[in-house]
C-alpha cells in the first residue's frame, strides 16, 4: 500500500485484472475489472460519497452489499441513460463508468443543505406531522410543493428510457435463493438427484460470506475456490440453471417468486440487442431460502462519519477486492466476527489502532490471535463518539459504566453489533418468524408455503453447521419434489469460522439520558433519540414507531436498522422484544426498476395487438381499423371518394339488399365439454339448456350474482356433452375466468372441462338475402335448406374442403350464417366466399356497419347498451330467463326489491323530431328542458346512428320507466340547443322479423 492508493499488493482475487478508468463527480480515477464502484472508490481513498436525506450529513460507504443505505449515486451512460439511487456497493465497475453523487449542492464537500444539521432540533421525529398542520389552507399551496421539491435523493431521468428489458417464465422442482455456501450445498444435493434446479444469487460471483472468510476450507480447498468449482459443476448440468446478478425481490403465493437479473449494467458497451434487465417469474415445487445474514452496526454518537463501516464489509474489500479501508483502523464490536476483520487487516500490513469490545470478558481463539499479533484489545469499553467531519479522524473510548475518556486517532472504524438473519423472503411468503431469546434474533418459525430456510438466515452460526443443514435440506426438497435417489456426496468442511450473539439497540453513551446523534437508520437520519421520542409521544406499536420516525422506510428498507429500532422501542416500553413485534417485510427486497416490471409492454407494445387470420385481406382492401380490446378490427371499407359515413351507409344497404361479409373471428369462443356440461350451462346462464337438442342454438344471458347482465352470446349444442359458447369480443377473458371460478369453487362436483378456442376458429359472418346462395356452392355434407338448417341451428361439415362449424344465426336481422373454420384456413375460405359473393353484389362490411345493422333490429351490445346495473327485464330480455328454473347465478339477485321496483331505467328506442339529427352517445335525457340547473336526468343515450335503411337517425337509450313512456316526448339538452325525441320500441327495421328466414 503506497501513495494515494489503498490497493494492497497480493491481496484480493483480481490482482491480474485490467485497469478500468472511471469518474466520480467529474474526478477521474483508476480501478480494476472485478471492482464494484465502492471498492474502486475506497482503493482511491475516497470515503465521502453522499449526503443523508434529512440533515445532509456527510456519508460514506457502510457495507459491501445490497443493504447499503449511504452510497447511493447516479450512473450516467449518456444523456438519456441516467439511473439515480444506484448502490455503489453492487454497481460493477467498467471502463468509462461515470458516477455522480446525489442530494447535495453545490458540491459534495460543501453542501448548503447541511444547514439542516445545525437546525436539527427543529426536525426531530414527527416534526412534519406537527409543523405543517396550520393553517390548513397552506398545505396545498405552500407546504406540500416545498416538501415534495426537497424530497428524494437522486433526480429522475428527464428523457424516455432507451434501453429495453426482457422477461421469462420458468418452472423448476427446486429453487435455491442465495449463492453462498448454504445455497450451493443445497443446490448440489438437489441437482444430483436429477430434478430441475434453479440457483440464483444477487452477486456477480457466487460464494456469499466465503468471499471474505479467509480461513474457510471445504473439501480441501479454499472456501471461495470451492464455491466457484461447485457452481461451475452445477452450470454444466442439464437440469440446472445458474443465475448470477439475480435478486429474488418477491415471494408470492403458491411458490411464485419474482427475480430480476441485471444483464448488462456491468458492461461498458452492451449493445442495443442486449436487454438491460430480465424479469424472471418462477414457479417452483420447493423453495430453499439461503439468503444469509446482515451485519448490524453499533449505535453510538456520530457513528455515520465517512470511514465508519461494517467490519464484514471491510473484510470483503480486503480479501475479495484487495483494498484496505484505511491505514490506521479502529474496531468497535460486541461479537467475535469483527476480530477476524482486524486480524486480516493486521496480517495485510494495516495498522489496527485498537479493538474496543463492549463485552466484559469474552474468550476465544480469534481474541487470542488478535492479541498475539500485537493488537490492543479493550474489554468492557465503548466508543462514545467519533471525531472528524468529511472523514472519521478519531474514536473516543470510555469504560461502558463510565470513567475516563481516551481519544484514539484513526482513519477508519470497523463496527459489528452482530448478525441479523435475512428473513425477508420468508416473511414475504407469509411465514411467521419466531424470536430466539438466547441469541436475541428473529428466525423462521411457522412456514406457510413449501419452502425451507437454511444457513445463516435460519440461525446457523458456523460454516460446518450451515453446509450440513443446507445439503440435507436440498436433498429433502428434491425428494419432496419427486426425486427417487441421490447420488452426491456432502461437502466436507475442514476449517471454518463461527460466531454468534452480539447486541441490539443503543450502545453506552447513546442512552436515554443523552441527546447525541447516534444513528439507527442512516439514510433517513433516524437516531436513537427519535425512536425514544416516538414512544414518549404515545407510539406503542412498532409499525407506528416506524411511520412516526421513518425508521426502516428508506430504500434499504431497514436491513441494518430495524432490529436496533425495535430494541430501543422495547427498552422504552419496558417490554420484551417479541411483545413489541416486528415490522412487516414487503416486496421488493431491493428496489426494482419500472423497466424490469414493464418489460416489453411499452410504446406500441404496451398492450398485445391481436389480429385475425383475415386481417391481411382487409388491410389490402384499404380497410380502416379500430381497436376493440386488444384486437384490430376492420371498422369500415371506404371506396375511392368515400368518407366514413358514405362507406358505412353503402355497407348497410348492401347487407339488406344482397349480402355482406363480416370478420367475426374476434368473438370469444369457449367449449364446455363433459357429462355435466348441460348442468353447468343451466347454472351459469339464465336460459334452460338441458332440453336443447344437439344441432340447435340459443341466445344466452349470463348474470353476476347481483342479478345484473354480465355477458351474452349465442350458444350452439354440438353434442349431448359439448357446447360451443360465444361471448362478446371484449368479454371473452373475463367470461372464461367467471366460468372457471364457479366451476372450481362453487360447482367442483360437476364433470366439466372448459377450453378457450377464440383463436382456434376464424369466423366469417355472411348476412343478407343472398347469403345462402353465396355459401351453398362451397359447403360439403350439410343440407342448406330452411327445413334442414332453420334459424338458430348449427351443423358440422366441410367448406372449401376444410372442417367447419356452420351456424345459422344473425346479428343483423337478415338471413345469416356464421362460418367457423380453423384459423389457419380463415383467409383462404374468406377469399373463396368473397369470390362467390361478388357474383351476387355482396360487400365487405366493418364494425361500424355491424353496429348500425344490429341497432336497426334492437339487438343490444353488452357493455354499450348495458352499464353494469341493467337486468334482463331492464333490457327487455325477460324471455331469455327460464321461468321454471330454480337456480342459476344471479337468480337471488333478480328478486331484490330494488331490481323489481317500478321506475327502473329500461332500454327503449328514441327517434328525433328532426330525423336528420343524430344524437350523441352518452347524452343525458330530461323530462323538462326548462327546469333549473342542475337538471334531473332520467336516462342517457346508449347507442345512436344514422340509418340509411330507415332514412333517419335511430337511437337506443336507458330511460327511467321507459316502457311506460312509449310515444312520450323527452328532451336531450345539448350545448347547441335542446333536441326533442320520441320514445319508441327498440326495433326500427323489419319489426315482424320475417327477413331472418329470407
Amino acid at each position: 500500500m503506497s501513495g494515494a492508493s489503498y490497493r494492497i499488493s497480493g491481496a484480493g482475487r483480481f490482482s491480474q485484472a485490467k485497469t478500468a478508468r472511471f469518474s466520480f463527480d467529474g474526478q477521474s480515477y483508476a480501478g480494476i475489472e472485478g471492482d464494484t464502484l465502492a471498492s474502486a472508490l475506497l482503493a482511491n481513498g475516497v470515503h465521502l460519497v453522499g449526503r443523508s436525506f434529512k440533515y445532509h450529513r456527510p456519508r460514506g460507504i457502510l457495507s459491501a452489499g445490497a443493504e447499503e443505505p449511504n452510497a447511493l449515486v447516479e450512473i450516467r451512460r449518456d444523456a438519456a441513460r441516467k439511473t439515480p439511487n444506484v448502490r455503489a456497493t453492487v454497481q460493477e465497475l467498467y471502463d468509462g463508468l461515470e458516477a455522480q453523487s446525489q442530494n447535495r449542492w453545490p458540491s459534495l464537500s460543501f453542501d448548503v443543505g447541511a444547514v439542516n444539521d445545525i437546525a436539527s432540533p427543529m426536525f426531530s421525529a414527527g416534526f412534519y406531522y406537527k409543523t405543517f398542520m396550520w393553517p390548513k389552507a397552506a398545505w396545498k399551496s405552500l407546504y406540500e410543493p416545498k416538501i415534495r421539491a426537497a424530497a428524494g435523493l437522486g433526480v429522475s431521468p428527464d428523457q424516455p428510457d432507451p434501453d429495453h428489458y426482457s422477461s421469462r417464465y420458468a418452472h423448476c422442482d427446486v429453487l435455491v435463493l442465495g449463492g453462498g455456501a448454504a445455497g450451493i450445498a443445497a443446490a448440489l444435493a438437489a441437482a444430483e438427484t436429477g430434478v430441475r434446479v434453479i440457483l440464483a444469487d444477487e452477486q456477480a460471483e457466487f460464494g456469499g460470506s466465503l468471499r471474505f472468510e479467509s480461513g474457510a476450507k471445504i473439501d480441501g480447498q479454499d472456501g471461495f475456490a470451492w464455491a466457484q468449482a461447485a457452481v461451475a459443476k452445477l452450470a454444466a448440468m442439464d437440469n440446472v440453471r445458474v443465475l448470477s446478478r439475480t435478486t429474488a425481490f418477491g415471494y408470492y403465493a403458491q411458490n411464485f417468486v419474482g427475480l430480476v437479473e441485471r444483464v448488462s449494467d456491468h458492461l461498458k458497451a452492451p449493445g442495443h440487442d442486449l436487454a438491460r434487465e430480465r424479469l424472471w417469474q418462477v414457479r417452483a415445487k420447493r423453495v430453499v431460502l439461503a439468503s444469509g445474514a446482515i451485519e448490524r452496526h453499533m449505535v453510538f454518537a456520530d457513528n455515520d462519519r465517512p470511514g465508519i463501516m461494517l467490519a464484514g464489509a471491510a473484510r470483503t474489500y480486503l480479501n475479495h477486492y484487495g483494498v484496505a479501508v484505511g491505514r490506521n483502523v479502529g474496531v468497535y464490536t460486541a461479537n467475535d466476527s469483527a476480530y477476524a476483520a482486524a486480524i486480516d487487516l493486521k496480517k495485510a500490513g494495516v495498522n489496527v489502532a485498537a479493538i474496543v469490545d463492549l463485552r466484559d470478558n469474552p474468550t476465544g481463539p480469534v481474541i487470542d490471535e488478535a492479541r498475539a499479533l500485537g493488537i490492543e484489545v479493550n474489554f468492557g469499553r465503548a466508543v462514545i463518539r467519533a471525531g472528524g467531519k468529511l472523514r472519521v479522524s478519531s474514536m473516543t473510548v470510555q469504560p461502558k459504566n463510565g470513567g475516563g475518556e481516551r481519544t484514539i486517532p484513526v482513519d477508519a472504524i470497523l463496527m459489528s453489533a452482530g448478525w441479523t438473519p435475512s428473513v425477508h423472503l420468508f416473511s414475504q411468503s407469509r411465514g411467521k418468524v419466531a424470536f430466539n431469546d438466547e441469541t436475541k434474533r428473529f428466525v423462521p418459525g411457522t412456514y406457510a408455503q413449501d419452502c425451507v430456510s437454511v444457513g445463516a438466515c435460519n440461525g446457523a452460526d458456523g460454516l460446518s453447521a450451515t453446509v450440513d443443514e443446507a445439503y440435507a435440506a436440498g436433498a429433502k426438497a428434491a425428494r419432496d419434489a419427486g426425486a427417487k435417489t441421490a447420488k452426491g456426496t456432502k461437502p466436507k468442511v475442514d476449517t471454518s469460522e463461527s460466531w454468534s450473539r452480539g447486541m441490539l439497540g443503543a450502545a453506552p453513551g447513546a442512552g436515554p439520558d443523552t441527546t447525541v446523534k447516534a444513528f439507527v437508520d442512516f439514510q433517513n437520519d433516524v437516531t436513537a433519540k427519535d425512536i425514544r421520542q416516538a414512544v414518549h409521544e404515545g407510539m406503542r406499536s412498532i409499525e407506528h414507531v416506524k411511520r412516526f420516525t421513518t425508521n426502516g422506510m428508506a430504500t434499504d428498507q431497514g436491513k441494518t436498522s430495524n432490529m436496533h429500532g425495535l430494541a430501543i422501542a422495547a427498552e422504552m416500553l419496558g417490554k420484551p422484544i417479541p411483545e413489541v413485534g416486528l415490522t412487516t417485510f414487503r416486496a421488493p427486497y431491493t428496489p426494482v426498476t419500472f423497466g424490469a416490471i414493464v418489460s416489453h409492454a411499452r410504446g406500441p407494445l404496451f398492450d398485445p395487438t391481436r389480429k385475425t387470420a383475415i386481417h391481411p385481406w382487409a388491410e389490402a382492401q384499404g380497410a380502416v381499423f379500430e381497436d376493440v380490446g386488444q384486437w384490430k378490427r376492420a371498422w369500415y371499407f371506404p371506396k375511392a371518394g368515400e368518407d366514413m359515413h358514405a362507406a358505412v351507409d353503402r355497407e348497410c344497404v348492401a347487407v339488406r339488399k344482397t349480402a355482406g361479409l363480416f370478420d367475426a373471428s374476434t368473438l370469444g369462443k369457449i367449449e364446455v365439454v363433459g357429462p355435466d356440461a348441460a348442468k353447468f350451462m343451466e347454472l351459469l346462464y339464465t336460459n334452460p339448456w338441458e332440453k336443447l337438442e344437439p344441432g340447435r342454438c340459443r341466445y344466452g344471458i349470463m348474470l353476476r350474482e347481483d342479478g345484473f347482465i354480465y355477458d351474452d352470446g349465442v350458444v350452439g349444442r354440438l353434442a349431448p356433452d359439448r357446447f360451443h359458447v360465444t361471448t362478446t369480443t371484449g368479454g371473452a377473458p373475463r367470461v372464461m375466468n367467471h366460468m372457471e371460478d364457479y366451476l372450481q369453487t362453487e360447482f367442483p362436483h360437476l364433470n366439466v372441462w372448459l377450453t378457450s378456442i377464440t383463436e382456434q376458429w376464424a369466423v366469417i359472418a355472411v348476412q343478407g338475402p343472398k347469403s345462402r346462395d353465396i355459401i351453398a356452392p362451397l359447403v360439403e355434407g350439410i343440407d342448406m335448406s330452411d327445413e334442414a338448417l332453420p334459424h338458430m341451428s348449427v351443423r358440422e361439415g366441410k367448406i372449401c374442403g376444410v372442417p367447419t362449424r356452420l351456424f345459422r344465426m344473425s346479428f343483423t336481422g337478415e338471413r345469416g350464417f356464421e362460418v367457423n373454420v380453423p384459423a389457419d384456413y380463415g383467409q383462404t375460405v374468406w377469399e373463396a366466399l368473397w369470390a362467390e359473393g361478388q357474383k351476387h353484389g355482396a360487400a365487405a362490411y366493418g364494425t361500424e356497419a355491424m353496429h348500425v345493422l344490429r341497432a336497426e333490429k334492437g339487438y343490444i351490445i353488452v357493455g354499450q347498451d348495458t352499464d353494469g346495473t341493467v337486468t334482463p327485464n331492464d333490457a327487455g330480455l325477460d324471455w331469455a330467463v327460464g321461468k321454471k328454473k330454480t337456480d342459476f347465478v344471479g337468480i337471488r339477485g333478480l328478486t331484490r326489491p330494488d331490481l323489481v321496483a317500478k321506475g327502473r331505467k329500461q332500454l327503449v328506442g328514441l327517434k328525433t323530431k328532426d330525423p336528420k339529427v343524430v344524437l350523441e352517445e352518452g347524452a343525458q335525457i330530461v323530462e323538462d328542458p326548462k327546469q333549473a340547473i342542475p337538471m334531473k336526468m332520467i336516462g342517457h343515450v346508449t347507442s345512436s346512428y344514422w340509418s340509411e335503411n330507415c332514412g333517419r337517425s335511430i337511437a337506443l337509450a336507458l330511460v327511467a320507466g321507459g316502457r311506460d313512456r312509449m310515444g312520450d316526448t323527452l328532451y336531450v339538452p345539448m350545448p347547441n340547443g335542446v333536441i326533442e325525441v320520441e320514445v319508441t320500441g327498440m326495433v326500427f327495421f323489419d319489426e315482424t322479423g320475417g327477413r331472418l328466414n329470407g
